[in-house]
């Protein structure tokens, strides 16, 4: 099967099972980079090979699995509408071309972020800020369609917090992950090689890292739904104001944590 034969497929059949494509192909994908990595030990500015493309196919899983839970309670009319299908193609055209490149040049031993080298190179680069935009714009119009289905089997906080969630991981991730991909790195000052770093994730624990801030904003479409679903099935009275009051916290704190980068120190100091 062609990708176009793909991305026909994923946003054109049936509706229910759009965005679970994605999430089985993004595992698949997840499960091949961890093969790989076991035989391949190549290394980039003393990171391995295939970490990159583990780390994006493991956060497409996590996005592709939330608009498929998403979508799945969405009334048949909006899930099935002409947007959603627009959506889920457009989606599904920028997630194939951005994994097909990093696995590409990860396959090269080249980086496929920040890679400037050649006018080819630089082009790509562009593209795929591009697509980035595409994919955040696809989740903020999931969040709005989720927002206005009356149909669908949404609790009050819970549809607040998918269109506060998705909105927010719009605004925010397209302001750091602008910024971050306009810099030229992860970070700002100096990481020297073989500096602390906090443990699993990997962030910069001496230096300004703006890795933190672009987790938190990508994560609020998780977050905010989870503390909906959380206080309807208490049945909390005025829980969309709560949810509301939480999503301008978690979008503040956001914030600070991309100030503090901006300025240098690191989200937890290891000295």
């Amino acid at each position: 099967m062609s990708v176009s034969d793909t991305q026909l497929h994923i946003a054109g059949g049936s509706p229910a099972a759009r965005y679970e494509t994605l999430t089985v192909l993004s595992i698949i994908l997840l499960v091949l980079t961890l093969g790989w990595s076991l035989v391949d030990p190549r290394m980039i500015d003393g990171v391995p090979v295939w970490m990159k493309p583990l780390k994006f196919s493991l956060s497409f899983v996590v996005v592709f699995a939330t608009l498929a839970l998403v979508e799945r309670f969405m009334s048949d009319r909006f899930r099935g509408g002409r947007t959603m299908r627009l959506v889920g193609l457009a989606m599904a055209a920028a997630y194939l071309a951005e994994m097909a490149y990093i696995f590409y040049m990860a396959a090269r031993g080249e980086h496929s972020h920040f890679n400037l080298t050649t006018p080819f190179h630089e082009t790509i680069y562009a593209l795929m800020g591009v697509g980035a935009v595409t994919l955040i714009s696809g989740i903020a119009v999931i969040g709005w369609l989720a927002h206005r289905d009356t149909g669908a089997a949404f609790g009050p906080g819970l549809r607040e917090g998918l269109w506060l969630g998705c909105l927010s991981t719009f605004v925010l991730t397209l302001l750091v992950a602008g910024y971050l991909s306009s810099s030229g790195g992860h970070f700002v000052g100096v990481h020297p090689e073989g500096g602390a770093v906090i443990p699993l994730v990997g962030w910069s624990g001496v230096a300004g890292d703006l890795r933190p801030a672009h987790f938190a904003s990508m994560h609020a479409m998780q977050i905010l739904p989870l503390l909906g679903l959380w206080l309807d099935r208490r049945d909390t009275r005025n829980a969309v104001g709560m949810v509301r009051l939480v999503a301008i916290g978690y979008c503040a704190a956001t914030l600070l944590v991309f100030v503090q980068a901006l300025l240098g120190l690191p989200l937890v100091s290891l000295g």
